[in-house]
Formats: structure tokens, sequence, C-alpha cells
């Protein structure tokens, strides 16, 4: 896990010229994935503040996922909807003496580009991706019938959403959830981010998933059982909170009781793309 001190880096200089100059921006994703989107914020301008509101750890048990990998020629399509998925997967099929390419009658669908693009890293170029990025449209836009379909679906063990397989299973396929990795939320906030907040020098709070969501707002809601003074509403209301598609911005309006900024497209360079026109705005 990432320590505290390689988190809290010194930010870097920045262009005045550049659109997100003068702007400190809170990132809530896990540790492991930050360094990308920390990048891309910083290219134009923003100073980058973390709080990993999810920590990925492995499953409570790993025996489902390889009774899955054990059988794994039974299944004709593999699906993956994230970078953790796709990770904690092939590590283990790696562990189990077995390589994807045994197994050429499968085939992979995955949500998102960064998905597919962290697939390549083993070697694997997916056979489908629908074309929102969303899980949602996977379903609707899936290229073969489904009907009699054997499905794999390695996710998070647990707080997932079932819309997706609630939508393969009613068009006839049979899916095979499997546990590969947890996401759990931290027991506490920095010093550094809280005195962020206490001094208003925050100006966006960034959510790429509903658990990221969920997770901040119980990691501020235990801080400030220390700090009764303040309120979640008090310490949010200077801040723009800035959403990476439709289902986290839902759960921030339930949360957090607003979004003011939804990526177009429903990626990391979308959302810093909606920002940059959020604050370039008249």
């Amino acid at each position: 896990m990432t320590s505290h001190q390689e988190i809290f880096t010194q930010p870097k200089q920045t262009n005045p010229n550049q659109p997100l100059s003068g702007k400190t921006v809170l990132i809530t994703r896990a540790a492991d994935s930050n360094p990308e989107f920390r990048q891309l914020l910083e290219s134009v301008g923003a100073t980058v503040l973390e709080m990993p509101a999810l920590e990925i750890i492995p499953p409570s048990s790993w025996q489902p996922l390889d009774n899955a990998i054990q059988n794994l020629d039974s299944f004709d399509w593999l699906i993956l909807t994230s970078v953790n998925g796709v990770q904690y997967f092939f590590q283990r099929l790696d562990f189990k003496g077995k390589n994807i390419q045994q197994f050429p009658r499968l085939k992979i669908a995955v949500v998102g580009k960064k998905t597919a693009q962290f697939l390549s890293h083993y070697g694997v170029s997916p056979h489908f991706i629908p074309p929102d990025f969303i899980a949602d449209s996977l379903a609707s836009n899936f290229p073969e019938e489904l009907q009699g379909k054997q499905i794999l679906f390695p996710r998070v063990e647990t707080g997932g959403r079932d819309v997706l397989v609630q939508q393969l299973t009613q068009k006839g396929a049979t899916v095979v959830e499997v546990a590969a990795y947890q996401s759990v939320c931290p027991d506490k906030m920095d010093e550094t981010i809280w005195k962020a907040f206490v001094n208003k020098t925050i100006h966006v709070v960034t959510f790429a998933s509903s658990k990221t969501v969920r997770n901040f707002h119980q990691i501020l809601s235990q801080t400030l059982q220390h700090h009764p003074e303040y309120s979640i509403s008090s310490l949010l209301q200077p801040v723009i909170i800035a959403s990476i598609g439709p289902q986290t911005s839902a759960t921030c309006r339930e949360v957090l009781g607003r979004v003011d900024v939804q990526a177009k497209e429903y990626t990391l360079e979308g959302l810093v793309q909606s920002l940059i026109e959020f604050f370039q705005q008249p």
C-alpha cells in the first residue's frame, strides 16, 4: 500500500497560463490508481492532493476464483469491468500456472478504455468494448446472442452494482460471479487533507466511482466526530464536486447533495476536459 509519505508530495510548479493553474484538485481514487490521473491534472496546471478513499486488497477467499480458473474452458466470455479486475484475475491465472492463450474459445469483454489498455499489459486485446464506457451499455450492445452463453465475471467482493448481471441473465446468459478483489475504506483522513479542507484551499474534489463517494463521506464523517465545530456541508460548500459519469453523479447527489461537473466522456481524460471547460466559463 502506498504510504502517506509517497502520497503527499510537494506540488509541482505550474505554468500560470495553463487552464487549471491556481486550482487545487483532490483525488479520491485508490492509491495505486492515482499516478496517471495526477499527471493528467498536473499537465494542465492543477495542484493535486490525494486522499485515497479506497484500498484494494485480495478477496477474503481465493477458492471461488480458483474454481472458475480451473474450469475456464467451460466459459464463452470473460467480462472485466475494472483495472483491478484485470490485474487480480490475471495475477491469479498466472499463480495457478495457466495462460489465457490456453483458452482460444474464450472471448473477453471489457468496460472502459483504461481497462482495455491495462489488458494489453498481458498481451491480450478485448473482443468487445461497449460504446459508452459504462457497464450498463454492455448487455444492450453485446455482439452475440446471449441465450445459453456461459459468462465469467470476476469482480469486487462487495458493493458492486448488480444491474449488468441482471441484464445479461434476462437475455439468457448464465453469469458466474466470483470475487477477484476487495475494496475497503481507509480508517482515517490524513491531517494534510483535513487542514486543506479547513483552510478552504481545495477547489475541486473528484470522484471516479460511487464507492469512492460513499467512502469519502464515511471518512469525513468519522473525522468530524473529533471536530464538532465543522459539518460536511460547511467544509464542502466552497468545493466543486466533479464526477466521472452518471452513476457516480447519482451517488454524489444522494450522499453529498449535489454534483457540479460531470465528465462528458466517462473517462479520466474526459473528467479533466470537463473541469477545464467548467473553469473557462465566463
